[in-house]
């Protein structure tokens, strides 16, 4: 596969995963919407290219790991484990139901492919530092992922946690910023400002690549450089909530809200087609 047609291929997939994020939340009318449409094209990097996973063998102790710190994103992620393989895809439309292992946070315990229980803000981003520091100790060169919000840089832990990295050269922990710049109830700039953010992350010693985070060339390339540099690097990826329905985008309601019947359809005529 050409490089042009690896990035048309990572496209298309993050607009599915869009597509079947909106049709869980909509079946459930429960779920976080806007956090996870914004991650789609991170998240279609990670494991439909740069991860090494295998859905025959989740536990496999040299595969690389993918934590959404901000686990309420966890609609996204389920999408991309299903559409890899680690569960069947109609498990999706299980999602928030009793019984389901699709639960509205991701559980290790539970559901294949999970590398770690998360969803309260910052320790998602501490447990990355932990599995990073295990794999130096152990000899392996596997890579960890952490997805964090924007809003989730408003928590201690987060800066506690890249200090602690630089101090240890957990080269290894790769933390994907999705700066969509809204939280659950407003603009990040007005509820807790976290700018200038490039110059935080330069002041505690990292390495800092600042990409557009729909752009799936950057993207791609942010990732392969992160993972070829020897020292700690951050990537601020630049994202637009709710990206792919222009009535969601940057819009805080549709952080964590359902779509009713007409604003389903809407969106997935947006996204590529009618309902499934």
């Amino acid at each position: 596969m050409s490089s042009q047609e690896l990035i048309q291929d990572l496209k298309e997939r993050a607009r599915q995963l869009r597509r079947d994020v909106v049709e869980m939340v909509y079946r459930a009318q429960s779920g976080h919407l806007g956090g996870s449409l914004s991650a789609a094209e991170i998240v279609a990097a990670l494991y439909f290219h740069q991860m090494r996973i295998d859905p025959q063998n989740p536990q496999d102790p040299n595969r690389d790991r993918f934590i959404p710190s901000k686990g309420h994103a966890a609609p996204i992620l389920y999408a991309a484990l299903a559409a890899r393989g680690f569960f069947p895809r109609e498990d999706l439309w299980t999602l928030r139901q009793v019984g389901s292992h699709l639960q509205g946070h991701p559980d290790m315990r539970k559901t294949p492919g999970v590398d770690m229980t998360s969803g309260s803000l910052g320790q998602g981003f501490a447990a990355g530092l932990g599995m990073a520091l295990a794999g130096k100790l152990n000899g392996q060169d596997y890579q960890v992922y952490c997805l964090l919000g924007d809003g989730e840089l408003n928590e201690g832990e987060i800066w506690e946690t890249a200090m602690a990295a630089v101090h240890f050269k957990a080269h290894n922990l790769i933390p994907i910023v999705d700066f969509n710049k809204v939280q659950l109830d407003g603009p990040v700039s007005e509820i807790m400002p976290i700018e200038p953010l490039r110059a935080k992350w330069e002041a505690f010693n990292w390495h800092v690549l600042e990409i557009d985070g729909h752009d799936m060339n950057q993207v791609v390339e942010a990732l392969a450089e992160a993972r070829r540099l020897d020292r700690c690097v951050v990537i601020i990826a630049h994202t637009v909530k709710g990206k792919g329905v222009s009535f969601m985008e940057n819009r805080h309601q549709w952080h964590g809200q359902p779509p009713n019947e007409e604003q389903y359809r809407r969106a997935m005529e947006e996204l590529g087609g009618g309902q499934e």
